[in-house]
Protein backbone atom coordinates (compact mmCIF):
# COMPACT_ATOMS: atom_id res chain seq x y z
CA UNK A 1 0.00 0.00 0.00
CA UNK A 2 2.75 2.33 0.87
CA UNK A 3 4.31 1.73 -2.48
CA UNK A 4 1.14 2.59 -4.41
CA UNK A 5 -0.09 5.33 -2.44
CA UNK A 6 3.87 7.28 -3.19
CA UNK A 7 3.50 6.08 -6.44
CA UNK A 8 0.27 7.65 -7.26
CA UNK A 9 1.91 10.71 -5.08
CA UNK A 10 4.93 10.93 -7.97
CA UNK A 11 2.78 9.85 -10.76
CA UNK A 12 0.41 12.86 -9.94
CA UNK A 13 3.23 15.56 -9.14
CA UNK A 14 4.79 14.22 -12.68
CA UNK A 15 1.49 14.53 -14.08
CA UNK A 16 1.44 17.92 -12.91
CA UNK A 17 4.88 18.97 -13.92
CA UNK A 18 4.92 18.10 -17.87
CA UNK A 19 1.13 20.11 -17.52
CA UNK A 20 3.25 22.79 -16.33
CA UNK A 21 5.74 22.47 -18.43
CA UNK A 22 4.32 22.19 -21.45
CA UNK A 23 2.22 25.49 -21.25
CA UNK A 24 5.16 27.24 -20.20
CA UNK A 25 6.87 26.12 -23.03
CA UNK A 26 4.21 26.97 -25.40
CA UNK A 27 3.56 29.77 -23.84
CA UNK A 28 6.75 30.97 -24.12
CA UNK A 29 6.99 29.94 -27.72
CA UNK A 30 3.87 31.77 -28.46
CA UNK A 31 5.09 35.07 -27.30
CA UNK A 32 8.33 34.85 -28.59
CA UNK A 33 6.99 34.40 -31.93
CA UNK A 34 4.40 36.75 -31.42
CA UNK A 35 7.46 39.37 -30.83
CA UNK A 36 9.22 38.14 -34.16
CA UNK A 37 6.20 38.48 -36.21
CA UNK A 38 5.79 42.24 -35.10
CA UNK A 39 9.76 42.60 -35.64
CA UNK A 40 8.49 41.50 -39.37
CA UNK A 41 5.53 43.98 -39.28
CA UNK A 42 8.24 46.70 -38.35
CA UNK A 43 10.43 45.89 -40.30
CA UNK A 44 8.49 46.05 -43.18
CA UNK A 45 9.27 45.40 -47.08
CA UNK A 46 12.11 47.88 -47.29
CA UNK A 47 15.02 45.30 -47.46
CA UNK A 48 13.44 43.01 -50.38
CA UNK A 49 12.24 46.06 -51.82
CA UNK A 50 15.53 47.65 -52.28
CA UNK A 51 16.81 44.44 -54.12
CA UNK A 52 14.72 45.25 -56.71
CA UNK A 53 17.13 48.40 -57.36
CA UNK A 54 20.18 46.13 -58.56
CA UNK A 55 20.32 44.66 -62.18
CA UNK A 56 21.95 41.46 -61.52
CA UNK A 57 21.80 39.07 -58.57
CA UNK A 58 24.39 41.10 -55.57
CA UNK A 59 27.89 40.00 -54.88
CA UNK A 60 29.31 39.86 -51.57
CA UNK A 61 30.82 42.91 -51.16
CA UNK A 62 28.02 45.35 -53.02
CA UNK A 63 27.37 47.46 -49.59
CA UNK A 64 24.26 49.78 -49.38
CA UNK A 65 24.37 50.92 -53.24
CA UNK A 66 23.60 47.28 -54.56
CA UNK A 67 23.13 45.10 -51.56
CA UNK A 68 20.06 46.59 -50.55
CA UNK A 69 18.69 48.53 -47.92
CA UNK A 70 20.23 47.49 -44.73
CA UNK A 71 19.26 50.30 -42.41
CA UNK A 72 17.59 49.39 -39.05
CA UNK A 73 18.11 45.50 -40.12
CA UNK A 74 18.71 42.90 -38.20
CA UNK A 75 20.86 40.74 -38.37
CA UNK A 76 19.85 37.63 -40.10
CA UNK A 77 17.34 39.46 -41.48
CA UNK A 78 16.12 37.80 -45.13
CA UNK A 79 14.85 39.49 -48.01
CA UNK A 80 13.68 38.09 -51.23
CA UNK A 81 11.54 39.20 -54.61
CA UNK A 82 9.47 37.20 -56.80
CA UNK A 83 8.25 38.24 -60.18
CA UNK A 84 6.08 36.11 -61.24
CA UNK A 85 6.61 33.10 -59.22
CA UNK A 86 10.55 32.97 -59.82
CA UNK A 87 13.52 34.66 -57.26
CA UNK A 88 15.02 37.12 -58.70
CA UNK A 89 16.75 38.07 -55.73
CA UNK A 90 17.16 36.91 -52.38
CA UNK A 91 19.62 38.29 -49.92
CA UNK A 92 20.08 38.09 -45.48
CA UNK A 93 22.22 40.42 -43.41
CA UNK A 94 25.54 39.53 -42.88
CA UNK A 95 26.76 39.05 -39.30
CA UNK A 96 29.14 41.93 -37.67
CA UNK A 97 28.70 45.63 -39.79
CA UNK A 98 25.06 45.16 -39.89
CA UNK A 99 25.73 47.20 -42.58
CA UNK A 100 25.91 44.51 -45.90
CA UNK A 101 23.91 41.89 -47.33
CA UNK A 102 25.04 38.82 -48.83
CA UNK A 103 23.15 36.78 -52.03
CA UNK A 104 22.04 33.90 -50.87
CA UNK A 105 22.31 30.63 -53.27
CA UNK A 106 18.45 28.94 -53.17
CA UNK A 107 17.70 25.56 -54.26
CA UNK A 108 14.66 24.75 -56.49
CA UNK A 109 12.70 23.60 -53.15
CA UNK A 110 13.39 26.61 -51.46
CA UNK A 111 12.11 28.58 -54.44
CA UNK A 112 8.93 26.48 -54.42
CA UNK A 113 8.43 27.02 -51.02
CA UNK A 114 8.60 31.18 -51.05
CA UNK A 115 6.41 30.71 -54.09
CA UNK A 116 3.39 29.18 -52.19
CA UNK A 117 3.55 31.98 -49.27
CA UNK A 118 0.46 33.68 -49.82
CA UNK A 119 0.88 37.57 -49.66
CA UNK A 120 -1.86 38.30 -47.27
CA UNK A 121 0.40 40.15 -44.72
CA UNK A 122 0.48 37.15 -42.21
CA UNK A 123 3.88 35.67 -40.97
CA UNK A 124 4.70 31.67 -41.85
CA UNK A 125 7.76 29.49 -40.72
CA UNK A 126 9.99 28.00 -43.15
CA UNK A 127 13.09 25.91 -43.78
CA UNK A 128 15.13 27.11 -45.94
CA UNK A 129 18.14 24.79 -46.57
CA UNK A 130 20.58 27.18 -46.94
CA UNK A 131 19.53 29.51 -43.77
CA UNK A 132 17.59 26.85 -41.91
CA UNK A 133 13.92 27.75 -40.43
CA UNK A 134 12.95 31.46 -40.87
CA UNK A 135 9.66 33.54 -39.58
CA UNK A 136 8.87 34.74 -43.03
CA UNK A 137 5.99 37.61 -44.16
CA UNK A 138 5.29 38.10 -48.34
CA UNK A 139 3.61 41.59 -49.43
CA UNK A 140 2.90 42.75 -52.87
CA UNK A 141 5.45 45.77 -54.01
CA UNK A 142 4.57 48.32 -56.12
CA UNK A 143 5.58 46.55 -59.50
CA UNK A 144 3.61 43.79 -59.00
CA UNK A 145 5.82 41.91 -57.69
CA UNK A 146 6.24 40.09 -54.25
CA UNK A 147 8.79 40.97 -51.40
CA UNK A 148 9.64 38.53 -48.80
CA UNK A 149 10.88 39.84 -45.68
CA UNK A 150 12.25 36.85 -42.69
CA UNK A 151 13.68 36.14 -39.31
CA UNK A 152 15.59 33.46 -38.17
CA UNK A 153 13.72 31.51 -35.36
CA UNK A 154 16.92 30.40 -34.07
CA UNK A 155 17.31 32.49 -30.73
CA UNK A 156 13.33 31.51 -30.39
CA UNK A 157 14.27 28.14 -30.73
CA UNK A 158 17.42 28.37 -28.43
CA UNK A 159 14.97 30.57 -25.64
CA UNK A 160 12.43 27.69 -25.69
CA UNK A 161 15.46 24.66 -25.51
CA UNK A 162 16.58 26.52 -22.99
CA UNK A 163 13.45 26.37 -20.80
CA UNK A 164 12.91 22.59 -21.86
CA UNK A 165 16.46 21.73 -20.22
CA UNK A 166 15.51 23.98 -17.09
CA UNK A 167 12.25 23.08 -16.77
CA UNK A 168 12.85 19.14 -17.11
CA UNK A 169 15.78 19.17 -14.79
CA UNK A 170 13.80 20.98 -12.10
CA UNK A 171 11.17 19.16 -12.05
CA UNK A 172 13.36 15.84 -12.03
CA UNK A 173 15.20 17.38 -8.74
CA UNK A 174 11.22 18.00 -7.39
CA UNK A 175 9.48 14.56 -8.73
CA UNK A 176 12.99 13.07 -6.86
CA UNK A 177 12.29 14.83 -3.31
CA UNK A 178 8.93 14.85 -3.43
CA UNK A 179 9.12 10.99 -3.81
CA UNK A 180 11.44 10.47 -1.10
CA UNK A 181 9.44 13.16 0.99
CA UNK A 182 5.66 11.10 -0.11
CA UNK A 183 7.61 8.10 1.14
CA UNK A 184 8.25 9.47 4.50
CA UNK A 185 4.98 10.93 4.95
CA UNK A 186 3.00 7.56 3.89
CA UNK A 187 5.26 5.41 5.73
CA UNK A 188 4.48 7.37 9.29
CA UNK A 189 0.45 8.45 8.40
CA UNK A 190 0.23 4.43 8.09
CA UNK A 191 2.33 3.74 11.08
CA UNK A 192 -1.57 3.01 12.92
CA UNK A 193 -2.35 0.65 10.61
CA UNK A 194 1.18 -1.62 10.18
CA UNK A 195 0.18 -1.63 14.33
CA UNK A 196 -2.44 -3.14 13.50
CA UNK A 197 -1.37 -5.66 10.82
CA UNK A 198 1.37 -6.57 13.32
CA UNK A 199 -1.67 -7.58 15.81
CA UNK A 200 -3.66 -9.70 12.92
CA UNK A 201 -0.72 -11.57 12.17
CA UNK A 202 -0.23 -12.27 15.92
CA UNK A 203 -3.47 -13.31 16.12
CA UNK A 204 -3.22 -15.05 12.85
CA UNK A 205 -0.10 -17.15 14.74
CA UNK A 206 -2.40 -18.32 17.54
CA UNK A 207 -3.62 -21.98 17.31
CA UNK A 208 -6.91 -21.01 17.74
CA UNK A 209 -8.14 -24.51 17.47
CA UNK A 210 -8.41 -26.13 20.64
CA UNK A 211 -7.57 -25.41 24.34
CA UNK A 212 -7.17 -22.01 26.07
CA UNK A 213 -5.66 -18.94 23.86
CA UNK A 214 -4.40 -15.94 25.14
CA UNK A 215 -5.29 -13.36 22.75
CA UNK A 216 -2.11 -10.13 21.90
CA UNK A 217 -2.81 -6.60 23.29
CA UNK A 218 -4.99 -4.74 21.19
CA UNK A 219 -3.54 -2.50 18.48
CA UNK A 220 -3.57 0.82 19.50
CA UNK A 221 -5.92 3.23 19.57
CA UNK A 222 -6.08 6.07 16.46
CA UNK A 223 -8.07 8.75 15.77
CA UNK A 224 -11.30 7.20 15.51
CA UNK A 225 -12.34 10.61 12.85
CA UNK A 226 -9.84 9.07 10.41
CA UNK A 227 -9.84 5.60 8.59
CA UNK A 228 -7.27 4.05 10.29
CA UNK A 229 -8.64 4.84 13.57
CA UNK A 230 -12.27 3.17 12.29
CA UNK A 231 -10.30 0.30 11.52
CA UNK A 232 -8.43 -0.17 14.11
CA UNK A 233 -11.54 0.19 16.51
CA UNK A 234 -13.18 -2.40 14.69
CA UNK A 235 -10.39 -4.36 15.06
CA UNK A 236 -10.66 -4.66 18.39
CA UNK A 237 -13.47 -4.58 19.09
CA UNK A 238 -13.59 -8.16 16.63
CA UNK A 239 -10.45 -9.20 19.09
CA UNK A 240 -12.91 -8.97 21.95
CA UNK A 241 -15.90 -10.94 20.26
CA UNK A 242 -13.16 -13.52 19.40
CA UNK A 243 -11.38 -13.52 22.93
CA UNK A 244 -15.59 -14.08 24.24
CA UNK A 245 -16.44 -17.07 22.51
CA UNK A 246 -12.22 -18.36 22.29
CA UNK A 247 -13.18 -18.00 26.55
CA UNK A 248 -16.90 -19.55 26.28
CA UNK A 249 -15.62 -22.69 23.91
CA UNK A 250 -13.01 -23.25 26.48
CA UNK A 251 -14.82 -23.25 29.07
CA UNK A 252 -17.64 -25.57 27.69
CA UNK A 253 -15.05 -27.84 26.41
CA UNK A 254 -13.58 -28.54 29.64
CA UNK A 255 -17.33 -29.26 31.17
CA UNK A 256 -17.34 -31.66 28.56
CA UNK A 257 -13.67 -33.42 29.36
CA UNK A 258 -14.74 -33.75 32.94
CA UNK A 259 -18.30 -34.87 32.27
CA UNK A 260 -16.74 -37.50 30.28
CA UNK A 261 -13.59 -38.30 32.43
CA UNK A 262 -16.15 -38.32 35.74
CA UNK A 263 -19.13 -40.21 33.46
CA UNK A 264 -15.65 -42.63 32.27
CA UNK A 265 -14.56 -42.89 36.03
CA UNK A 266 -17.99 -43.64 37.53
CA UNK A 267 -19.17 -46.17 34.83
CA UNK A 268 -16.07 -48.67 35.17
CA UNK A 269 -17.13 -49.70 38.70
CA UNK A 270 -20.91 -50.95 37.35
CA UNK A 271 -19.92 -52.14 33.68
CA UNK A 272 -17.31 -54.29 35.82
CA UNK A 273 -20.13 -55.47 38.42
CA UNK A 274 -21.91 -56.48 35.70
CA UNK A 275 -20.13 -58.41 33.52
CA UNK A 276 -18.72 -60.15 36.97
CA UNK A 277 -22.29 -60.88 37.75
CA UNK A 278 -23.09 -62.45 34.27
CA UNK A 279 -19.72 -64.53 34.07
CA UNK A 280 -20.43 -65.53 37.84
CA UNK A 281 -24.17 -66.75 36.60
CA UNK A 282 -22.36 -68.26 33.26
CA UNK A 283 -20.36 -70.73 36.11
CA UNK A 284 -23.60 -71.77 38.00
CA UNK A 285 -23.16 -75.62 38.11
CA UNK A 286 -26.73 -76.65 37.87
CA UNK A 287 -28.48 -76.95 34.99
CA UNK A 288 -29.47 -73.47 32.70
CA UNK A 289 -32.00 -73.07 29.66
CA UNK A 290 -30.14 -72.56 26.99
CA UNK A 291 -31.73 -69.29 25.62
CA UNK A 292 -30.78 -67.76 29.45
CA UNK A 293 -27.15 -69.02 28.56
CA UNK A 294 -27.17 -67.37 25.30
CA UNK A 295 -28.71 -64.35 27.37
CA UNK A 296 -26.13 -64.08 29.93
CA UNK A 297 -23.03 -64.50 27.26
CA UNK A 298 -24.74 -61.53 25.72
CA UNK A 299 -24.51 -59.69 28.48
CA UNK A 300 -20.84 -60.58 28.99
CA UNK A 301 -19.79 -59.24 25.89
CA UNK A 302 -21.47 -56.37 25.55
CA UNK A 303 -20.20 -55.31 29.01
CA UNK A 304 -16.80 -56.19 28.00
CA UNK A 305 -17.41 -53.93 25.08
CA UNK A 306 -18.78 -50.97 26.78
CA UNK A 307 -15.89 -51.42 29.39
CA UNK A 308 -13.48 -51.00 26.64
CA UNK A 309 -15.46 -47.96 25.28
CA UNK A 310 -15.71 -46.75 28.67
CA UNK A 311 -11.37 -47.10 28.93
CA UNK A 312 -11.49 -45.34 25.69
CA UNK A 313 -12.99 -42.47 26.76
CA UNK A 314 -11.48 -41.64 29.86
CA UNK A 315 -7.93 -42.40 27.83
CA UNK A 316 -9.17 -39.66 25.33
CA UNK A 317 -10.29 -37.33 28.53
CA UNK A 318 -6.90 -37.69 29.66
CA UNK A 319 -5.10 -36.98 26.49
CA UNK A 320 -7.51 -33.89 26.39
CA UNK A 321 -6.74 -33.02 29.76
CA UNK A 322 -2.73 -33.11 28.64
CA UNK A 323 -1.79 -35.63 31.80
CA UNK A 324 1.84 -36.47 30.61
CA UNK A 325 2.49 -40.05 29.20
CA UNK A 326 5.67 -42.46 30.10
CA UNK A 327 8.88 -40.81 28.65
CA UNK A 328 10.82 -44.32 28.26
CA UNK A 329 12.74 -45.93 25.64
CA UNK A 330 10.15 -47.95 23.60
CA UNK A 331 11.56 -50.72 21.08
CA UNK A 332 8.80 -50.23 18.35
CA UNK A 333 10.02 -53.03 16.40
CA UNK A 334 9.02 -55.26 19.55
CA UNK A 335 6.34 -53.26 19.62
CA UNK A 336 4.82 -53.94 15.95
CA UNK A 337 6.62 -57.80 15.73
CA UNK A 338 3.39 -58.25 18.50
CA UNK A 339 0.46 -56.66 17.19
CA UNK A 340 1.32 -58.18 13.76
CA UNK A 341 1.25 -61.63 15.82
CA UNK A 342 -2.16 -60.66 17.14
CA UNK A 343 -3.71 -59.39 13.78
CA UNK A 344 -2.90 -62.46 12.42
CA UNK A 345 -4.62 -64.35 15.31
CA UNK A 346 -7.30 -62.54 15.11
CA UNK A 347 -7.93 -62.28 11.69
CA UNK A 348 -6.61 -65.69 9.90
CA UNK A 349 -8.42 -64.66 6.58
CA UNK A 350 -6.02 -61.72 5.98
CA UNK A 351 -2.86 -61.86 4.54
CA UNK A 352 -0.24 -60.01 7.21
CA UNK A 353 2.98 -58.56 5.65
CA UNK A 354 5.89 -57.04 7.69
CA UNK A 355 8.55 -54.71 6.22
CA UNK A 356 10.57 -54.23 9.29
CA UNK A 357 14.48 -52.28 8.98
CA UNK A 358 17.41 -53.82 9.69
CA UNK A 359 18.14 -52.56 13.06
CA UNK A 360 15.66 -52.14 16.03
CA UNK A 361 13.63 -48.63 15.80
CA UNK A 362 13.61 -46.78 18.63
CA UNK A 363 11.41 -44.13 20.15
CA UNK A 364 10.77 -42.42 23.06
CA UNK A 365 7.30 -42.82 24.96
CA UNK A 366 4.78 -44.89 26.50
CA UNK A 367 4.90 -48.21 25.51
CA UNK A 368 1.29 -49.41 26.19
CA UNK A 369 -0.34 -46.76 24.85
CA UNK A 370 1.86 -46.67 21.23
CA UNK A 371 0.78 -50.67 21.39
CA UNK A 372 -2.93 -49.39 21.30
CA UNK A 373 -1.94 -46.98 18.56
CA UNK A 374 -0.62 -50.48 16.41
CA UNK A 375 -3.16 -52.61 17.87
CA UNK A 376 -6.24 -50.01 16.70
CA UNK A 377 -4.73 -49.59 12.67
CA UNK A 378 -4.36 -52.83 12.49
CA UNK A 379 -7.70 -53.63 13.88
CA UNK A 380 -9.37 -51.03 11.08
CA UNK A 381 -7.54 -52.64 8.68
CA UNK A 382 -8.99 -55.71 9.42
CA UNK A 383 -12.27 -54.76 10.29
CA UNK A 384 -12.94 -52.61 7.47
CA UNK A 385 -11.48 -54.99 4.52
CA UNK A 386 -12.61 -58.70 2.87
CA UNK A 387 -11.24 -61.56 3.98
CA UNK A 388 -8.46 -61.80 1.63
CA UNK A 389 -7.05 -58.56 1.61
CA UNK A 390 -3.01 -58.22 1.59
CA UNK A 391 -2.29 -55.55 4.76
CA UNK A 392 1.41 -54.40 4.68
CA UNK A 393 2.69 -53.12 8.17
CA UNK A 394 6.27 -51.33 7.57
CA UNK A 395 8.63 -49.56 9.97
CA UNK A 396 11.72 -47.37 8.93
CA UNK A 397 13.99 -44.70 10.54
CA UNK A 398 14.38 -41.40 8.54
CA UNK A 399 17.06 -39.49 10.01
CA UNK A 400 15.13 -38.06 13.31
CA UNK A 401 11.54 -40.03 12.73
CA UNK A 402 10.95 -43.42 13.17
CA UNK A 403 8.23 -43.92 10.36
CA UNK A 404 5.30 -46.44 10.82
CA UNK A 405 2.92 -46.94 7.23
CA UNK A 406 0.15 -50.11 7.23
CA UNK A 407 -1.39 -50.21 3.75
CA UNK A 408 -3.56 -52.34 2.85
CA UNK A 409 -5.01 -53.12 -1.08
CA UNK A 410 -9.08 -53.25 0.55
CA UNK A 411 -12.02 -50.65 -0.87
CA UNK A 412 -10.77 -47.54 0.63
CA UNK A 413 -12.12 -45.19 2.75
CA UNK A 414 -15.10 -42.67 1.26
CA UNK A 415 -14.39 -39.94 -0.19
CA UNK A 416 -16.80 -37.94 2.70
CA UNK A 417 -15.74 -39.88 5.38
CA UNK A 418 -11.89 -39.45 4.71
CA UNK A 419 -12.14 -35.33 6.30
CA UNK A 420 -13.17 -36.26 9.74
CA UNK A 421 -11.52 -39.85 10.16
CA UNK A 422 -9.57 -39.06 12.88
CA UNK A 423 -12.53 -36.92 14.48
CA UNK A 424 -14.22 -38.81 17.68
CA UNK A 425 -17.48 -41.39 16.66
CA UNK A 426 -16.75 -41.62 12.88
CA UNK A 427 -17.53 -44.74 11.74
CA UNK A 428 -16.90 -45.90 8.11
CA UNK A 429 -19.99 -47.11 7.41
CA UNK A 430 -22.02 -44.24 9.32
CA UNK A 431 -24.17 -46.95 10.81
CA UNK A 432 -24.90 -48.39 14.58
CA UNK A 433 -22.31 -51.12 15.66
CA UNK A 434 -24.08 -54.52 14.23
CA UNK A 435 -21.79 -57.16 15.84
CA UNK A 436 -19.11 -57.61 12.66
CA UNK A 437 -16.21 -55.69 14.31
CA UNK A 438 -17.79 -52.18 13.95
CA UNK A 439 -16.94 -50.28 17.07
CA UNK A 440 -17.83 -46.73 18.69
CA UNK A 441 -15.71 -44.68 16.24
CA UNK A 442 -13.18 -44.16 18.83
CA UNK A 443 -10.21 -45.89 17.61
CA UNK A 444 -8.40 -43.82 15.36
CA UNK A 445 -9.44 -40.61 17.58
CA UNK A 446 -7.48 -42.43 20.00
CA UNK A 447 -4.79 -43.15 17.46
CA UNK A 448 -4.44 -39.12 16.80
CA UNK A 449 -4.47 -38.59 20.20
CA UNK A 450 -1.99 -40.85 21.19
CA UNK A 451 0.68 -39.98 18.37
CA UNK A 452 0.28 -36.14 19.23
CA UNK A 453 1.16 -36.73 22.79
CA UNK A 454 4.06 -38.10 21.26
CA UNK A 455 5.34 -35.13 19.60
CA UNK A 456 4.04 -37.01 16.07
CA UNK A 457 1.89 -37.07 13.16
CA UNK A 458 -0.52 -39.29 11.46
CA UNK A 459 -2.35 -39.27 7.90
CA UNK A 460 -4.52 -40.66 5.87
CA UNK A 461 -4.23 -41.49 2.08
CA UNK A 462 -6.65 -43.84 0.55
CA UNK A 463 -8.41 -44.63 -3.26
CA UNK A 464 -10.05 -47.38 -3.64
CA UNK A 465 -7.61 -50.65 -4.31
CA UNK A 466 -5.07 -48.79 -1.62
CA UNK A 467 -5.31 -47.54 1.89
CA UNK A 468 -2.26 -46.56 3.99
CA UNK A 469 -1.83 -44.72 7.30
CA UNK A 470 1.13 -43.08 8.14
CA UNK A 471 2.72 -42.26 11.34
CA UNK A 472 5.61 -40.24 12.01
CA UNK A 473 6.84 -40.19 15.54
CA UNK A 474 10.69 -38.54 16.55
CA UNK A 475 13.08 -41.68 16.52
CA UNK A 476 15.28 -41.70 19.86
Amino acid sequence: MRARLTAGLVVLLAVSCAAVGVAAVYELDGFLTGRLDQQLQDAGARFPASLEHGSTRLSDHDGDEQGGDTRRQSTGTFGARLVGGDVTNAAVVSPGTGTAARNVELTARDEAVLAALPANGRAHTVDLSALGDYRVLATYGKDGDVLITGLPTEPVDAAVHRLELVAALVFGVALVVAGVAGALWVRWSLRPLNRVAATATRVSELPLASGEVALPPRAPASDPRSEVGRVAGAFNRMLGHVEDALTKRHASEERLRTFAADASHELRTPVASVRGHAELALLHPGPVPPKVTRALERIAAESARMGEMVDDLLLLARLDAGRPLERLPVDLTHLVLDAVTDARAAGPGHRWVLELAEEPVMVTGDAHRLQQVLANLLANARVHTPVGTRVTVSLEETGTEAVLKVHDDGPGVAEDVRPGVFERFTRADRRRADGTGSGAGLGLSIVAAVVEAHGGTVALESHPGATTFTVHLPAT
